[in-house]
């Protein structure tokens, strides 16, 4: 049994690649927590795809054991939590079971806009913070330079600030002692109702459900009879255990703990991240206060490429969705793609990797349609109905006004590319609120409508700063906007995974660019296919793929010209014929690339 001054949890927070999960390799290397032999890079980042894209996803944690220099030993709960926007969810859940953060900033670049996010969430978390500057060993460093920006910018003390290198290990022991010093100790009362929080669940194959929980008071052990709260449903504990990262079983868990158990518990949806769990018989008098549900920003449908792979499809997302709390989805039906998913994440990111997850760990080749958010449709009559799918677009002469949803992005790049910067956000018709610098840096705060940041404004960004500005947002609200729905024909058939909600000014630009685009993407028939983008019934672009030829005249030399306009003549009447009844068909790459609009 630890003595709660004898604990202490935290939780590492930083931007993309500023060095969490190294810091977080050497901690456990140093504790020798893991045995030397097993010891691999990015220890705690376990999917393939956290692996090879190098960033984290899910937030992970581990139990270290640290013999401190007064003498006692320490045990240390670490989470390693995700850098990007669009998991930032999984950040907020992982501050709420911790007390303290090491902030962790690249001593050569400074501080970055989702430092300034992450870090927002762990002081609104009442965390103790430990700025770490990492990275010290680069020739680029400037550690004076960035400890005045973390006290500009940020508005915490830096002078004492921890210089290490993750990498080679240098300062790590000096992070070891802070934490044990300068991080509080856990509060909780032994003796009370056990009260727990859930803070984490997935799934696993052998075990069933694995639940991840931070102990607020009582005690928890094995064999007891449990109760969730919130969805009121009862178990009894198979297996209880501490993560280092291995399952190493455990008898009890006692205030300030971090631990799994296990409880024969069948879905991830039985166990709602955030309840409060307690003693069957003796049950704590209040509930924590749990987290606000992850509300999706951004939704596509994705669809089998053989139809004959729904079934598989399905099973692969519900299983994904075990282990993925923020991902949602439903069934939807389209013309020209069959049965799929409508899916809804928290960012494009997050699209991307759980199209990876499925396509990579399932096996099923997949089409998504174009990304699109949520609008409000405010009808004639005063009902208000939501828009995840543009092709479910009511007809126009009910529809009072439509509202989109807008963004507070908070944009930091270097003074040398604020002028592209700001060309950027307002050609995607955005609202300039703030420009303030630090240092060399400009800080831009935009009100933007998160339509047009979905598609490729990230990437746009990049290219237009070289990589060096760096992006953050948090959704602020609707607002009424002049929208229309676009349709794209493809031989006087629409085509569902491609109509838009654009903005009306944009309509006739964004129609000819996707036209265009279409053009060289469609390989050519044996019949004329048009493509055109259309407003209701109104069109507004045009391009026309032409027909492949068979050269039919070639058999006729010399004679009679009469014998040459038959031949063509009967040509164009089985062209036209074709034309009625040919199927055009779109490869899976036109939609694609048909979706990356550039400007």
């Amino acid at each position: 049994m630890t003595e709660l001054d004898r604990i202490r949890n935290f939780s590492i927070v930083a931007h993309i690649d500023h060095g969490k999960s190294t810091l977080a390799d050497r901690l456990i290397q140093l504790t020798g927590t893991v045995a030397q032999r097993d010891m691999k890079e990015q220890m705690l980042d376990a999917m393939d795809i956290e692996r090879e894209r190098g960033i984290t996803i899910k937030a992970n944690s581990v139990r270290i054991e640290y013999p401190a220099k007064d003498g006692h030993t320490y045990i240390l709960n670490l989470i390693d939590t995700p850098g990007h926007v669009d998991f930032a969810y999984e950040v907020s859940r992982s501050m709420r079971a911790v007390e303290g953060s090491l902030l962790v900033v690249d001593a050569s670049q400074g501080v970055e806009a989702q430092t300034l996010a992450n870090v927002y969430q762990a002081i609104d978390a009442d965390h103790e913070i430990v700025p770490v500057l990492n990275k010290i060993d680069l020739p680029a460093a400037e550690p004076d330079r960035v400890k005045e920006q973390i006290e500009d910018v940020i508005g915490i003390d830096a002078s004492d600030a921890i210089p290490i290198s993750a990498k080679s290990g240098m300062g790590i022991p000096d992070v070891l002692e802070a934490i044990v010093q300068r991080l509080p100790a856990p509060k909780g009362d032994r003796d009370a109702p056990l009260k727990a929080m859930l803070v984490d669940s997935w799934y696993d194959s052998y075990l069933g459900v694995v639940v991840l929980i931070r102990v607020m008071d009582g005690v928890i052990r094995k064999g007891d009879t449990i109760r969730m709260i919130k969805t009121k449903a009862t178990y009894k504990l198979d297996k209880l255990a501490v993560l280092k990262p291995q399952m190493v079983d455990i008898a009890e868990l006692g205030p300030g703990e971090i631990g799994v158990f296990t409880a024969s518990i069948k879905q991830v949806r039985d166990t709602r991240v955030g309840d409060t769990i307690t003693h069957e018989r003796a049950q704590c008098a209040t509930a924590l206060p749990g987290f606000k549900p992850a509300q999706p920003v951004v939704f596509c449908g994705l669809f089998p490429v053989d139809s004959a792979e729904f079934d598989a499809l399905r099973d692969a997302i519900e299983k994904l969705a075990l282990n993925d709390a923020s991902f949602s989805y439903e069934m939807e039906t389209s013309a020209a793609l069959g049965f799929g998913f409508r899916c809804g994440f928290l960012g494009l990111l997050h699209l991307e990797v759980v199209r990876d997850r499925l396509e990579r760990e399932y096996d099923i080749d997949l089409i998504t349609t174009a990304p699109s958010v949520v609008y409000h449709i405010h009808m004639r009559d005063g009902e208000m109905r939501e828009l995840h799918n543009p092709a479910d677009m009511p007809d126009l002469t009910l529809v009072n006004h439509i509202e989109e949803p807008r963004i507070k992005a908070t944009i930091m790049v270097p003074d040398d590319y604020l002028g592209e910067v700001l060309k950027l956000c307002q050609d995607r018709r955005g609202i300039q609120l703030d420009l303030t610098y630090a240092g060399s840096r400009a800080m831009v705060v935009y009100d933007l409508p998160l339509n047009e940041v979905v598609f490729d404004f990230y990437d746009r960004l990049k290219s237009v700063t070289k990589g060096y500005a760096s992006f953050d947002y948090q959704i602020t609200g609707y607002r009424e906007d002049v929208l229309v729905k676009m349709s794209i024909l493809v031989n006087d058939e629409p085509v569902d995974a491609l109509s838009l909600m654009v903005h009306r000014d944009r309509a006739e630009m964004r129609g000819r660019a996707m036209c265009e685009k279409l053009k060289e993407l469609i390989p050519r028939h044996m019949f004329k296919i048009p493509i055109q983008a259309a407003i209701g019934g109104r069109v507004i672009a045009r391009e026309t793929i032409a027909a492949l030829r068979k050269d039919v005249t070639a058999k006729c030399y010399g004679g009679d010209v009469t014998r040459k306009k038959k031949l063509l003549e009967k040509q164009k009447a089985g062209k036209k014929k074709m034309r009625q009844f040919g199927k055009v068909e779109i490869p899976q790459q036109a939609f694609i690339n048909a979706l990356k609009m550039d400007d």
